[in-house]
């Protein structure tokens, strides 16, 4: 059973999440906060799998409550919540430590696929703000090839990864390079130990700080 803490300062939001999530077995919603804050709080008490974080909030914001709870608790997931495909406090919450980020208005099979997959190791970034998150990071100077990192993963897994960068799910990967899932499946967890990293979340943002998302 996935225990889950949401936060967001909108009753309504709050109480139409829970709605939705207690739909489903694999899913416990132990507790509702409504500012970062109070999530604090909870998070200390009642130690959830996953913390299900906006971002503007009163008293403490989003970003701040997800910094802290990823210093003091690391095993803790916190999959990010955002109103707007993207701003830049999307990019400062992946900074604090955010292992994902997907729209209020995803789907609700949707918002299952992430809550399992971010608890899973596999972390989340929703299609549709991938591409702003690259542009972001990239900004107007985009970073050298890091030569070693390229010397390190071979010219499959750095195709691989760059698709990755750009929220591309292994099946759409696996088109795009006319290999299976099962394939793209593997190179996805080679690159992941050669990178050193736990999940598509930091793997993209490994790649963006390292100019491997642009070769």
């Amino acid at each position: 059973m996935i225990r889950l803490l949401i936060c967001d300062d909108q009753s309504f939001v709050c109480e139409g999440l829970r709605a939705i999530l207690s739909t489903f077995t694999e899913i416990e919603v132990i507790g509702l906060a409504y500012d970062g804050e109070e999530a604090l709080q909870k998070v200390e008490k009642l130690t959830p799998d996953i913390v299900l974080m906006d971002l503007k909030m009163p008293v403490m914001n989003g970003i701040q409550a997800t910094r802290i709870i990823k210093q003091r608790f690391p095993d803790i997931r916190v999959l990010v919540l955002t109103t707007f495909d993207f701003d830049e406090w999307v990019f400062e919450a992946v900074r604090a430590g955010a292992n994902g980020y997907l729209l209020k208005d995803t789907p609700r099979e949707q918002l299952y696929a992430a809550i399992m997959g971010t608890v899973a190791g596999k972390g989340y970034i929703d299609p549709n703000v991938a591409p702003k998150l690259l542009d972001q990071f990239s900004g107007t100077q985009p970073v050298a090839p890091n030569l070693e990192l390229t010397r390190l993963l071979s010219e499959r897994e750095l195709e691989v990864l760059k698709l990755l960068a750009e929220g591309k799910t292994n099946a759409e990967i696996a088109g795009q390079l006319f290999l299976s899932e099962g394939t793209i499946k593997n190179y996805v967890s080679a690159i992941f130990t050669k990178i050193n990293v736990a999940d598509r979340t930091q793997a993209t943002i490994f790649a963006l700080r390292n100019g491997l998302a642009h070769l």
